[in-house]
């Protein structure tokens, strides 16, 4: 299954992104020799008209082959030189279409993979209805973020639940994201149970500090085992997924984030979990790992970690009209995007490990789950990668689209001179060694992670 559901969402991601290539290059005239998905040598394809299609022996990517592209750095990763590359310049070539074509045709891969996502969240809506957390619950308030005016929040306790806003009744975590997201900003009243409380925050009036405000609320989450990293302490330790967490050496734990601020408070210690399983308790005796956590200031702690993920919460669904199911895959597609570009912000500024990455083998493990999970989840799951794919892609970085187009803008900003190949060259062979010194940095992770390291 896992392997399977890999080669489906790599295949299908790659697919579209060089189908956006693709079908750009030729509604600007542009000569397209070859369409490849995978990179290296040619394993199976055919001819029609002027391009040949291919399947090649790595699928980590793929790549259109334009005429008139100086690219010798992609010539070898293709495997090759092009067969009929060298030829006469023509007024096909991608190098002499005007740079609002070239810019189309780079930009086109990350626009498919957006629209990809969008058109996956839109029929998910439509199909199924708009999915919410089934909770009100909030599970933990993080103070750090909260914007001016919303500084109240950070006195509720983990495990109250909001039963209104501004008067209205709250049934589930759509309600509270669309009071948050929707309401008129100035003052507004949130009204609790467990314990009963009211408090007053003023709703923000840009959309920027509402995502912040909403995204500092995390839902309720039950401190069990959804599911253990291959090599973790809690792996080593046989913990199954549907395992629930009740104590840590004898501490009860109430929810999953009291659970983590448990096990993160132990670096390199030897815990016990009381676990119920099956209706049984049982004991299991875990030695956490310890990990370096770089903090937003710069300074660094270490931390406990037991490699857990946290079990599925039960979901909600809305039926929603086709029109609102489209605002609903716009707004899914951009929160996905605001998401990952705050992750690679914590990655650069260290508030995030460097540990974080993970490679093919994660990639994986995570197609396999969503798989197990159903075809919603799966759907989701490529949605979001596809998201992914379209934003790393857009990284300033020579041999990924932001690399050419930054040679682009500097050919414009220079008038019209483009940088030469040779310095073309000379700079993607820097992007190709940072490519690949990132993914090895990824793929180490997934490794040490694999043997407990």
């Amino acid at each position: 299954m896992t392997v399977l559901a890999t080669v489906i969402v790599l295949g299908v991601l790659i697919l579209v992104h060089e189908l956006g290539h693709f079908w750009a290059a030729k509604s600007v005239g542009i000569e397209v020799q070859r369409f490849s998905i995978g990179l290296g040598p040619r394993v199976l394809g055919f001819t029609r008209g002027e391009t040949e299609y291919i399947v090649s022996a790595i699928p980590l990517g793929g790549y259109v082959k334009m005429g008139g592209m100086d690219d010798e750095m992609m010539e070898q990763i293709e495997g090759g030189q092009v067969p009929g590359s060298s030829r006469e310049p023509s007024d096909r070539d991608f190098d002499a279409k005007p740079i609002w074509a070239r810019t189309l045709v780079i930009s086109a891969g990350v626009i498919m993979n957006m629209l990809f996502a969008f058109g996956v969240y839109t029929f998910l809506a439509a199909s199924y209805g708009e999915r919410h957390f089934d909770s009100t619950r909030i599970g933990q308030v993080v103070e750090s973020t909260l914007p001016l005016g919303t500084e109240a929040l950070s006195d509720v306790e983990r495990g109250s639940r909001i039963v209104r806003v501004g008067g209205e009744p709250m049934e589930h975590w759509g309600h509270i994201r669309r009071a948050l997201y929707e309401g008129e900003p100035g003052p507004l009243v949130i009204d609790l149970v467990e314990p009963s409380r009211s408090i007053e925050i003023l709703l923000p009036v840009t959309e920027e500090g509402r995502r912040a405000l909403y995204t500092s609320l995390n839902v309720w989450l039950e401190s069990g085992v959804g599911m253990t990293d291959p090599g973790s302490p809690a792996y080593r330790a046989e913990l199954d997924a549907g395992d629930r967490v009740t104590a840590v050496d004898g501490e009860a734990t109430a929810g999953w984030y009291d659970f983590v601020d448990q096990i993160q408070a132990r670096p390199g210690e030897r815990v016990e979990l009381t676990i119920t399983r099956d209706g049984s308790e049982l004991v299991r005796a875990v030695t956490l790992d310890s990990v370096e956590e770089p903090g937003p200031d710069g300074s660094t702690r270490v931390i406990g970690r037991a490699g857990i993920v946290p079990p599925m919460i039960e979901m909600a669904y809305e039926k929603v009209s086709m029109g609102q199911a489209v605002v609903t895959g716009y707004q899914e597609t951009e929160f996905v995007t605001y998401v990952i570009l705050g992750f690679l912000k914590d990655l650069v500024t260290g508030g995030v490990s460097p540990r974080s990455l993970g490679s093919i083998v994660t990639i994986g493990e995570a197609s396999g789950q969503a798989a197990e999970a159903g075809l919603e989840t799966f759907l989701s799951f490529m949605a979001l990668f596809s998201v992914n794919l379209a934003v790393l892609n857009l990284l300033p970085i020579p041999v990924l689209d932001g690399g050419h187009l930054v040679f682009l803008a500097i050919e414009a900003i220079r008038g019209g001179r483009a940088l030469s190949v040779e310095q073309k060259l000379k700079w993607s062979n820097v992007g190709f060694f940072i490519i690949v010194g990132i993914m090895l940095w990824a793929l180490s992770n997934d490794v040490l992670r694999l043997f407990g390291i």
